[in-house]
């Protein structure tokens, strides 16, 4: 198959890509730098503020990209919310009609679609949909678009990602290491997480699953991640101070990802962790 990823260079997409790599299947990034990858990739100049480029050719379209503050999403629009929702709602648009003649549209979306859920519910793709930030109105407004064309597509609610993407690439608690080696206060924390590389399986699924079967949102999550746990793995694989106090897990709303699995998602829990935790600190 011959996919084209737009944000393939960043956190998440570079697991996307990677992924699609390893699976045997064609990639071109959709971006303003080409990028480094395990196996030759082509590349097409692409920038959400700009109209997309001809995908003429191309099986499927994965789009992981997004324009936001460095290091926020929720609260990425920074001062100028106009200029946000122009590049990734307006950009996002134009690049769903430029992959009309795709057979596949994959949608990274979040759960922020969510948004103000009392605390302890259960979010399932059912759950009605109350965005409290303009990145989760944007990542709704989308999906909506999406399901409305004429196009096999799926649009993954994934939850916070986790894990470095290859050797030397950044991960999410760098700057949590830091503070808890430093010996500095940790306020406790609990929510819910995937590796990149879950993620990534769920979305190959999607792409290689009847088309029939795939629309509407899916879910993606996996554990539910006290800072406490994380960190006395930490301890065990490189020592370490005091533990901070546990969060209350009771008020984190978990999502359903039965759906998903249906399909044969396995994602990979606290094994997954544990492997990922040697090349995290």
């Amino acid at each position: 198959m011959r996919i084209a990823i737009t944000g393939a260079t960043g956190f998440v997409g570079r697991f996307l890509a990677e992924a699609a790599l390893r699976a045997g299947h064609e990639v071109t990034v959709l971006g303003r730098q080409p990028g480094l990858f395990s196996a030759p990739v082509a590349h097409l100049a692409y920038d959400l503020h700009q109209p997309p480029p001809p995908l003429d050719g191309h099986d499927a379209l994965i789009h992981a990209a997004f324009l936001h503050e460095p290091g926020r999403y929720r609260g990425g629009e920074g001062d100028d919310p106009e200029g946000f929702r122009a590049a990734n709602l307006d950009g996002t648009l134009r690049l769903f009609e430029a992959a009309r003649g795709c057979e596949r549209v994959l949608f990274l979306s979040s759960r922020a679609v969510y948004g103000g859920h009392p605390p302890g519910t259960l979010l399932t793709e059912a759950t009605p949909l109350r965005p409290d930030t303009l990145y989760g109105e944007l990542k709704a407004e989308a999906e909506a678009a999406l399901e409305a064309m004429p196009v096999a597509s799926a649009s993954l609610r994934a939850t916070g990602v986790y894990g470095p993407a290859g050797p030397g690439q950044p991960h999410k608690w760098t700057a949590l290491f830091e503070k808890f080696r430093a010996g500095d206060p940790i306020a406790p924390r609990v929510a819910t997480e995937v590796h990149g590389d879950d993620l990534a399986a769920a979305a190959l699924l999607l792409l290689e699953a009847p088309a029939e079967s795939i629309g509407g949102a899916w879910n993606v999550s996996d554990l539910l991640l006290d800072q406490r746990d994380l960190l006395a793995e930490v301890v065990c694989a490189a020592g370490g101070p005091e533990l901070p106090a546990r969060a209350d897990a009771a008020l984190v709303n978990v999502m359903d990802c039965s759906r998903l699995r249906t399909l044969g998602w396995r994602p990979g829990g606290w094994d997954r962790l544990r492997e990922a935790i040697p090349g995290l600190i």
